[in-house]
């Protein structure tokens, strides 16, 4: 199999793809030791039967430039192919602000076409294709050089049964009418908002116990200061701190390396230099924060008076009208959106866009109405106890 390493060859090869209405597209990295991906290997293949238009190109490869491969990307004529694309649109993101587009992302359209949630890429190649997968190369070390034939045979694997895949789901979503549908969902991926993750935000990832402003402000500023650690140095945010040590932080508001000292949780390193002094400031800006500034809880849910037998009818009825659909239920509603419903809440994803096709017809009138759900096999009917 063909191993691109120069930036010659490569342009060769997006010019030769760019003929093709398609072309599939995988990626291996590594991102154990550092906050952003490291891109190790692209698999590319153009339409066919066997591994011969499939290569492999090594990013890692001096003087390779990857601009053909972006050339290729920004090519609307030329639909490029992913399975769970959302890691690798970061790693391209990332290095150059582009989006590969149009995208075609068949795990989503898997769940479209009734594959289930989340489906794996294996259990795509095993049902469509018919083939076995191997999987044992999935770990490895994909930075070291050279690559094994099993690395190798493994990687065009994820390309050349990917065509497969792609050309039969598409077919069942122009037969059904539901490629709109598929598009929709893909607008988080090919939005720049999902890579770009901002300090200031970050406190929101980390789960407390303690919804005090005081305390909330503190872990505010410890959050953002890992982050814009971790992003500057380019390695893994628990390799400052981890939230189980920020917690501890916050509730002990250190104010000198003494007291970082007396941590049980935060690691040796952490304890002096550059990460100390940063921990300290950032109690303090947390404690001294205006009372108004301070980040404040969202209790909008908690506020919600739910009424439960209408959010146990919701459940019945998302799944019995998913499964005789044939789409995964986590595209429609999740249990959040079916308890806002049940609250009196019409503002949720589940009542807008296509979904509403699917659900939200027959889940606003449940709850708008008086009205009883009736339940035989898949076949869901609402009756209106007015009429």
């Amino acid at each position: 199999m063909k191993t691109i390493t120069t930036t010659d060859a490569l342009a060769a090869y997006c010019r030769e793809a760019a003929t093709y209405d398609y072309v599939t597209v995988d990626t291996e990295f590594l991102r154990e030791r550092t906050y952003y991906s490291k891109l190790c290997l692209i698999q590319l293949a153009m339409p066919g039967t066997d591994a011969s238009n499939a290569v492999l190109v090594d990013p890692l490869a001096g003087g390779l430039s990857l601009e053909p491969l972006y050339e290729l990307f920004r090519d609307t004529s030329v639909v490029k192919v992913f399975h769970a694309a959302r890691q690798d649109l970061e790693i391209f993101y990332v290095d150059a602000e582009v989006f590969p587009t149009p995208l075609f992302d068949t795990q989503v359209a898997a769940m479209v076409c009734g594959f289930g949630e989340q489906v794996g890429y294996e259990t795509l190649v095993r049902k469509i294709a018919k083939q076995p997968l191997d999987k044992t190369s999935r770990f490895t070390d994909w930075s070291r050089r050279p690559l094994t034939d099993a690395q190798k045979t493994y990687a065009v694997a994820d390309v050349t049964h990917l065509r497969q895949i792609y050309e039969f789901l598409a077919a069942k979503l122009a037969e059904s009418g539901r490629a709109r549908w598929v598009e929709e969902e893909l607008q988080v991926l090919l939005s720049r908002d999902t890579y770009i993750i901002k300090p200031e935000n970050a406190w929101k990832r980390v789960k407390t116990r303690t919804s005090s402003p005081k305390f909330l402000a503190i872990v505010q500023e410890l959050a953002a200061f890992r982050e814009a650690h971790a992003q500057s140095r380019n390695v893994p945010r628990n390799r400052v701190f981890k939230d189980d040590a920020l917690v501890e932080l916050a509730s002990n508001k250190p104010k000198s390396y003494e007291d970082l000292g007396r941590s049980r949780l935060l690691l040796r390193e952490a304890r002096k230099g550059d990460i100390a002094d940063g921990i300290l400031e950032a109690v303090k800006r947390g404690v001294n924060m205006d009372p108004e500034a301070m980040p404040k809880p969202d209790r909008s849910r908690e506020k919600l008076q739910v009424n439960p037998a209408l959010a146990d009818l919701l459940r019945v009825l998302l799944k019995a009208k998913t499964e005789s659909a044939g789409v995964a239920a986590k595209l429609i509603a999740s249990a959040a959106d079916l308890d806002a419903l049940a609250a009196g809440m019409r503002d949720v994803a589940a009542l807008g866009g296509w979904r509403s096709e699917v659900f939200g017809e027959d889940a606003l009138r449940l709850c708008d109405g008086r009205v009883a759900l009736t339940a035989q096999g898949a076949d869901v009917k609402i009756i209106d106890l007015d009429e």
